[in-house]
C-alpha cells in the first residue's frame, strides 16, 4: 500500500509546491504600482471614471494605482497592449462598450485581440447614457427641428464622436438610419477633443457622454435635445429620450469596466473586484458618478463575463441595422 501511495503523495506535494508561488503572489498583491490603461483620450467619461477609481483604490490598497492613456483605433490599441501584457494584475484596461462590445463586430477580422478569450473580466463598473447635444448657434431646439434641418441640408450636418466604433459613433449612425438623414461622422481621439470642436462650432452635434457635456449644457454653451437611452438620465431629468421624440426603437447606452489579461490568478481578480466594488459603493464616489450621469453597477467577475458576451451580441445587431463600417 505504501508503494502505491508514495507516488500519489509525491504528485500532490509537487502540485502544492507549484501552486505556492501563485498563492503567495496573490496574497502579497500588490507590491508595486498598478496601471489602468485608458484606451481613449484624457478628459472624457472613461478617463474620469478611471482616475476616480484609481484614487480610491490607491487610498484603500496602500499602493499607487495609475492611469495611462494609450489611444487609437477605437480603443483597440490600448486594449491590445493589455491583452498582451503579463497576467499578474499590474496592467489592467478600462474596457467599454466600444472595445468589448462594438469593435468585435465593427472591425471583424481586423481585430488585434479576442474580446472574450484574451481577457479576464474584473468588474463591469458603470452604465452611462449619452446625450445628443448641438452647438448653441445651431437653429434647432428639438429633435424634430434637427431632423428637418438635416433633410433640408443633406450631407451638411456633422457629428463628432470619441472615435470610430464608440457608442457615440454608433448612436450617430443609428440616428442617421432611423431619421433618414445624411450626416458626416468626424471621429476624434476621445470625447474631450470632440467637445472642443463642438463648442467652437466646427461640428454640428455630438452624441456625447453626459459627464463630458453636462457642464457646458448647464452653462448654456450647448443645447441638449435628447438622451440615447429609453429612459431619462437622473443627471438630466428634463431631457427626453430619443425614443419619446419620434424614434421609438432608439435605446443605446454605454458601459465601462475593468478587465485584466487572460489567465490572471483568480485570487488577484477577486481582490481587484472587491476594491472596485468598495470604491463604487462609497457614498462620495457614488454620488459624484450619479451627478455626472454614470450609474454604478459593480458586477462580479462572473456577472461581468456574461454581461460582456451579451453586449457583443447586442451591438452586432445595432451595427447591422445602422450600416456602420470601418473604411
Amino acid at each position: 500500500m505504501k508503494k502505491i501511495l508514495a507516488p500519489l503523495v509525491a504528485a500532490v506535494s509537487l502540485a502544492a509546491l507549484l501552486m505556492t508561488p501563485l498563492a503567495a503572489m496573490a496574497q502579497a498583491y500588490p507590491v508595486k504600482p498598478i496601471i489602468i490603461v485608458n484606451p481613449f483620450g484624457a478628459g472624457g467619461a472613461l478617463d474620469q471614471l478611471a482616475r476616480n477609481l484609481a484614487q480610491k483604490m490607491t487610498e484603500s490598497m496602500g499602493q499607487n494605482v495609475l492611469v495611462e492613456n494609450r489611444t487609437g483605433a477605437g480603443g483597440n490599441i490600448g486594449a491590445d497592449f493589455v491583452a498582451k501584457s503579463a497576467p499578474d494584475g499590474y496592467i489592467l484596461v478600462m474596457g467599454s462598450s466600444a472595445t468589448h462590445g462594438i469593435n468585435p463586430s465593427l472591425y471583424g477580422t481586423r481585430m488585434p485581440f479576442d474580446a472574450i478569450k484574451d481577457f479576464t473580466p474584473v468588474s463591469v463598473s458603470v452604465v452611462q447614457k449619452n446625450v445628443l447635444v448641438v452647438n448653441a448657434a445651431v437653429p434647432a431646439n428639438s429633435v424634430k427641428e434637427l431632423i428637418a434641418l438635416g433633410k433640408a441640408q443633406p450631407g451638411k450636418l456633422s457629428f463628432g464622436s470619441a472615435g470610430t466604433g464608440t457608442s457615440q459613433h454608433l448612436s450617430g449612425e443609428l440616428f442617421k438610419s432611423l431619421a433618414g438623414i445624411d450626416m458626416i461622422h468626424i471621429p476624434y481621439k476621445g470625447s474631450a477633443a470632440a467637445m472642443t470642436d463642438l463648442l467652437g462650432g466646427q461640428i454640428t452635434m455630438s452624441f456625447v457622454d453626459i459627464p463630458t457635456a453636462i457642464t457646458h449644457i448647464k452653462a448654456g454653451k450647448l443645447r441638449a435635445l435628447a438622451v440615447t437611452s429609453a429612459q431619462p438620465s437622473p443627471a438630466l431629468p428634463d431631457v427626453l429620450p430619443l425614443a419619446q421624440q419620434g424614434l421609438a426603437t432608439f435605446d443605446l447606452k454605454a458601459w465601462y469596466g475593468v478587465l485584466a489579461p487572460a489567465n490572471t490568478p483568480r485570487a488577484i481578480v477577486l481582490k481587484l473586484n472587491a476594491e472596485i466594488t468598495k470604491a463604487l459603493t462609497s457614498p462620495d464616489l457614488r454620488d459624484k458618478l450619479l451627478g455626472m450621469g454614470m450609474e454604478p453597477i459593480a458586477l462580479t467577475p462572473e456577472q461581468s463575463g456574461v454581461y460582456i458576451s451579451a453586449e457583443i451580441d447586442r451591438w452586432a445587431q445595432v451595427i447591422r441595422l445602422s450600416g456602420a463600417r470601418i473604411d
